[in-house]
């Protein structure tokens, strides 16, 4: 995905942020150290250790690396596959992935016979596989939705030799190569990273921020969640993080966010793990009429763009590079009905998005122009 032409204050703090990453290994998150450019030597500063891997230790590649040839195209194509989605919730990202999906599933004569969704329901996504079974598809991509439970729900699929290709999370105890066939997701590390940049940037690398995670064993947001912490450690000790509150449910992060702003009254930034829930979070903002708090989350979402569009409360978003991610997907599954040895890994390189590359990002990410709720045309 092209890179976004941002303003060069974000600039060059983006590629000083990028060029410390080149040095990380996976030892987990380290505590503040100084500040780049801050004056102390480079020995007395303490990195985050967050190299992005896969949830079993897999070294991600890039989407370029999933290349298929004319004659593997050929043969595709003459295979008269069909695939289903078994989707873990539904979003404007999801949505855009699935778009990216069937394009590219057209392109290979490949037939979408279902799409479904799960409310992040593990039980709604087990009888969703069941009902998608029953339709004998080739293909499903899919994210599970608890993971652990998720081992027992995609073992019919499985049994069936059906090739699952997978977005961001597999269920407990998979292999690529063995259960499913790939992970297409985006680089986890580099979105927190840019999270953490964007919130520095709006609030001049200093304040007290809340942060929000997903308080459940989601292997996709916890790296991206333990991301942001950290780079905001390191990347701006004169920030800090006041209140700390996780949810599993983002219908409940208005409530939490409205005891969060009571009980931090000097609070200047919040961190929300992804658009849907951070809704909830402008608006405790709103009706607290904080409008001087800043807020950064992952995926572009209507709200949260027309918002930033106004000056409101959000400062940023972090796009995933969906369409991309989802021809990813589709090309993976070209690899599973081949059986062609796919990457276990590969990963898009998230963008950061704010007011003043908001439509070119929106258009890069999502395949379309922002809605007139965004732009007010």
């Amino acid at each position: 995905m092209e890179t976004l032409t941002l303003t060069r204050r974000r600039q060059m703090r983006w590629l000083v942020a990028g060029a410390m990453a080149l040095a990380l290994s996976l030892t987990g998150c380290s505590g503040p150290g100084a500040a780049p450019g801050a004056g102390a030597p480079a020995t007395q500063a303490t990195e985050p250790s967050l190299a992005f891997v896969g949830p079993n230790g897999e070294k991600p590649g890039k989407l370029a690396d999933l290349v298929l040839t004319a004659d593997e195209k050929a043969k595709v194509k003459s295979g008269n596959y069909t695939a289903a989605f078994v989707w873990h919730t539904s979003s404007e990202f999801v949505s855009a992935v699935e778009k990216g999906a069937r394009e590219q599933f057209k392109d290979l004569g490949i037939k979408v016979v279902a799409s479904t969704q799960a409310g992040f329901d593990a039980a709604t996504q087990a009888n969703n596989l069941q009902t998608v079974l029953a339709l004998n598809p080739d293909i499903i991509v899919t994210i599970a939705v608890d993971p652990v439970s998720a081992e027992a729900t995609f073992k019919p699929a499985v049994e069936k030799g059906i090739k699952l290709v997978i977005m961001t999370t597999p269920p407990a105890h998979y292999k690529a190569g063995q259960q499913f066939v790939s992970i297409v997701t985006e680089s986890l590390t580099e979105a927190g990273k840019l999270n953490a940049t964007i919130l520095g940037d709006a609030l001049g690398g200093q304040g007290d921020i809340g942060y929000m995670y997903h308080d459940a064993d989601f292997w996709f947001t916890n790296q991206r969640d333990k991301a942001f912490k950290a780079w905001t450690s390191y990347l701006y000790p004169n920030e800090k993080i006041v209140a700390e509150e996780g949810f599993t449910d983002e219908s409940k992060t208005q409530e939490i966010a409205a005891a969060m702003i009571a009980r931090h009254p000097d609070l200047k930034g919040i961190y929300v793990p992804w658009a849907t829930a951070a809704q909830g979070v402008l608006a405790a903002l709103r009706d607290a009429g904080r409008s001087d708090v800043k807020v950064v989350t992952n995926d572009l979402d209507a709200t949260l763009a027309a918002d930033m569009a106004r000056d409101g409360n959000a400062a940023g978003l972090v796009g995933n590079s969906s369409i991309s991610i989802g021809k990813g997907l589709a090309i993976a599954s070209a690899y599973g009905v081949l059986n062609k040895q796919a990457p276990a890994l590969v990963a898009a390189t998230p963008t950061g998005i704010t007011k003043d590359n908001l439509a070119q990002g929106w258009k890069d990410d999502y395949g379309t122009e922002p809605p007139s709720s965004v732009t007010g045309k």
